[in-house]
C-alpha cells in the first residue's frame, strides 16, 4: 500500500525526494531459498516498508562472488561466510561484518556408515568430498588439528574438489562429502539412501565451524551516518524476519516459494529446510558474538600450510550498527 501511494504521489507530481525510501541492494550467496528466508519474509510482510527501505534482494549462483558483487558496488550489503570474507578483507577489499543473524554452523561431513568411519581418525586412507572456493579452509583448518595429511595415501585424506551436489556420495566416488544440514543432507535422504547408512559429522559438534551467512559492508561506507541509519533499520527489520520465519516455518517456506523466479525449488524441500534453519538463527539478535569471531579466527589461522588468513584481522567486524538497530 505504501508503494501504490508514492507511486501515485508521484504520476501526480506532488512527491518529493524526502517521501521516497531509502534503497538497499542485498546479495545472497546462493539461489532463492529458506537458508534467506528472513529477508523474503521482511519484504514480503513489509517490515522493510515500515523502516521506510526499498530492498531489493539479489540472488546469487555458481557463477556469482558476493564479493566481487560488493566490491564492484552492485550491492550495499552482502551475505557471506566469514572465510571468504575475511580472506576478502585480507586480500584488499576492506568488508566489515554488521550483523550475524545465524548463530550455529550447518556444515557437516556425512560419510559411508560402511565404510567403517566412526571418528577423524577413520578419515585416513579415505577420500572426501570438499567444497572450494573459499569453502575448504574449515575442513583444511579441522583436518590440521587432527594432525592428518590431506595430500592423500594411507595415512592422509584424498581431497575430492566437490561441486554443488551429493553426487561423488551417491556414486561411491568419495566416502564422505560436505553437506549442509539444511540442504545437501535432504539431498541424500530423497536419492534413497536411509539415513541408518550413514554418518554425520557436524562442524559444530567437533569445535572447527566457522560462521556463516553474515551480513558485510564496504567499511568505507560506514563513515556515511546516513548510510550508517540505513543498515541499522535494514538489520532491525531482517531480524524481525528471521523470527517470523522462526516462528512461522512453513509460512516463510510459502513466501520464499513465491519468490523463487526459477521455479526449481520445491515445497516440500524448503519447508524441511527452513525448520533447520530456524535451529541455526535461533537465539540471535543480530548482534556478532566476539567469541564466535574468535573461534572462526582460530580455526583459519590453523588450516595447515595454506590458511585462509595469516594474521588476527583488524576492524573486520562492529557492533555499531546491531547497537543501533537493538535501541
Amino acid at each position: 500500500m505504501k508503494k501504490m501511494v508514492l507511486a501515485a504521489a508521484t504520476a501526480l507530481g506532488f512527491a518529493s525526494p524526502a517521501l521516497a525510501a531509502d534503497e538497499v541492494r542485498l546479495q545472497l550467496q546462493w539461489v532463492t531459498q529458506a537458508q534467506f528466508a528472513g529477508y523474503y519474509v521482511a519484504l514480503d510482510q513489509g517490515f522493510y516498508a515500515e523502516e521506510d527501505l526499498d530492498v531489493t534482494i539479489l540472488p546469487g549462483g555458481p557463477d556469482i562472488a558476493p564479493p566481487q558483487v560488493l566490491a564492484g558496488g552492485g550491492a550495499d550489503a552482502m551475505l557471506n561466510w566469514m572465510p571468504s570474507a575475511l580472506a576478502a578483507r585480507e586480500k584488499g577489499l576492506p568488508v566489515v561484518n554488521i550483523a550475524q543473524p545465524f548463530a550455529s554452523s550447518g556444515l557437516m561431513l556425512t560419510c559411508w556408515k560402511d565404510t567403517g568411519i566412526t571418528g577423524p581418525q577413520d578419515f585416513r586412507g579415505k577420500t572426501i568430498g570438499v567444497w572450494f572456493f573459499g569453502n575448504e579452509y574449515p575442513f583444511l583448518s579441522w583436518m590440521s588439528q587432527e594432525g592428518i595429511p590431506t595430500e592423500g595415501g594411507p595415512d592422509g585424506v584424498t581431497v575430492l574438489k566437490q561441486g554443488f551436489n551429493v553426487d561423488p556420495l551417491l556414486q561411491r566416488q568419495a566416502d564422505c562429502i560436505s553437506t549442509m544440514t539444511y540442504n545437501e543432507y535432504w539431498q541424500v535422504i530423497d536419492a534413497g539412501v536411509s539415513p541408518d547408512e550413514l554418518v554425520n559429522f557436524k562442524y559444530e559438534d567437533m569445535g572447527v565451524a566457522t560462521l556463516e551467512d553474515g551480513i558485510y559492508v564496504l567499511e568505507a561506507n560506514l563513515a556515511d551516518a546516513a548510510f550508517a541509519d540505513k543498515m541499522a533499520r535494514f538489520v532491525r527489520a531482517s531480524m524481525r524476519g528471521w523470527k517470523w520465519a522462526e516462528e512461522n516455518p512453513t509460512e516463510a517456506a510459502m513466501i520464499v516459494l513465491d519468490y523463487d523466479e526459477t521455479g526449481a525449488q520445491t515445497e516440500e524441500h524448503q519447508v524441511r529446510m527452513m525448520g533447520e534453519i530456524a535451529k541455526l538463527t535461533a537465539g540471535s539478535n543480530g548482534a556478532l558474538d566476539p567469541a564466535d569471531f574468535d573461534r572462526t579466527v582460530s580455526t583459519l589461522l590453523a588450516g595447515g600450510s595454506d590458511p585462509v588468513i595469516t594474521a588476527v584481522p583488524e576492524g573486520a567486524w562492529t557492533h555499531a550498527i546491531t547497537d543501533l538497530a537493538l535501541q
